[in-house]
C-alpha cells in the first residue's frame, strides 16, 4: 500500500494499493496540469455517468457542456497468444504469484513474469493508452478521457484483473489457464497430481524394500521455522478495515494450528493413541 497525492492540485491523500498508485502516476505524468485538474473535478462531481468493461475495451459516458453525454473509449494493445504462453509459463514457475493472484492481490514483481514475453503489463507512457472521445476537443487525451482514467483507478483497486483483461485475458481465463499450466508442469516432471505420488526418479532414489531397524529410526518434532506455514512465507491475507489486527491474529492462529497438528502427528508416529 502507498500514500499518494491526487496530482491535480487537490492535496488529498488517499491510501491505495501499489498497482493503483502506479496507474495514477502514469496519469499524473501528463504535462497539461490544468487539464488534469478539470478532469479530477469532472470525476469527483459525477460527470462520468457510466463506465463498463466490454472485453478488451472500456466504454464510458461523460457529461460535458453539450446536452448529450460524450462517448469515451479506452483500450490497450493486447498480448498475442504467443505472448501469453510466455507469461503463463513464467507465472506457473512461482507458487507465490499464483497464490497472490488467487487472493486478488497484484504481485509487486508481476512485470518479471510479463517480461518473459518482451512486453509489459502496465503502460510505460500515457500515450500507450489508446483513447477516443466524441467531444469536439482536438486534444487527446481530453478532460473527459482523463476523468475516465481517474475512475479506472478505483476499478483497479477493486479488481486488479481488469488490467489483465485489457491485455487480453479475463480473470477466469487467466486463473484457469494458469492452473492447467501448473498441472501440466507437474505431469511433465512425473508428479501424479491426483494421488500426490513422487516422481519416478525420487521413488527410485528413496525406495527401501526391507524393514528398518527401530533403533535406527529417530522421530523428532519440527524445529522452529520448519512448519509448512513458515516455509510458505508471508501470506496474501486481505486486510480487515474494521479490525487492523485481524490479519496478524489469523496468521498466529494458523501457526498454532500447525503446531497442534505436528504434535498430533508426533504422537501417532510414536504409537500414542490419537
Amino acid at each position: 500500500m502507498s500514500i499518494l497525492n491526487n496530482g491535480a492540485g487537490q492535496g488529498a491523500l488517499v491510501e491505495q494499493p501499489w498497482w493503483v498508485a502506479q496507474w495514477m502516476d502514469l496519469i499524473n505524468s501528463y504535462r497539461y496540469k490544468r487539464r488534469l485538474e478539470r478532469a479530477w473535478e469532472y470525476m469527483h462531481e459525477g460527470h462520468v455517468l457510466s463506465i463498463r468493461f466490454e472485453g478488451r475495451r472500456v466504454h464510458a459516458r461523460v457529461q460535458g457542456a453539450a446536452r448529450d453525454p460524450y462517448k469515451v473509449k479506452l483500450w490497450l494493445d493486447t498480448l498475442s497468444n504467443d505472448d501469453w504462453d510466455y507469461v503463463l509459463d513464467a507465472l506457473s514457475q512461482k507458487a507465490r504469484w499464483t497464490a497472490q493472484l488467487l487472493a486478488g492481490v497484484m504481485p509487486q514483481d508481476i512485470e518479471r513474469a510479463v517480461a518473459a514475453s518482451g512486453r509489459r503489463l502496465f503502460p510505460w507512457e500515457l500515450r500507450e493508452v489508446r483513447s477516443e472521445c466524441s467531444c469536439p476537443d482536438k486534444a487527446n487525451p481530453c478532460k473527459h478521457i482523463i476523468a475516465v482514467y481517474y475512475l479506472m483507478g478505483d476499478r483497479f483497486s477493486e479488481d486488479p484483473f481488469v488490467l489483465f483483461q485489457l491485455r487480453g485475458r479475463t480473470r477466469q481465463q487467466l486463473l484457469d489457464q494458469l492452473a492447467q499450466r501448473r498441472i501440466s508442469n507437474a505431469t511433465e516432471q512425473g508428479v501424479t497430481v491426483q494421488t500426490g505420488m513422487l516422481p519416478p526418479q525420487a521413488r527410485r532414489t528413496w525406495s527401501y524394500g526391507e524393514d528398518m531397524d527401530p533403533e535406527l529410526v529417530v522421530i523428532t518434532p519440527a524445529l522452529e521455522g520448519e512448519l509448512g506455514v513458515d516455509e510458505a512465507g508471508p501470506l496474501p491475507v486481505a486486510p480487515d478495515p474494521h479490525n487492523p489486527d485481524a490479519n496478524q491474529l489469523f496468521l498466529h492462529h494458523l501457526h498454532e494450528q500447525g503446531q497442534q497438528i505436528g504434535q498430533l502427528a508426533m504422537g501417532q508416529a510414536m504409537g500414542a493413541s490419537p
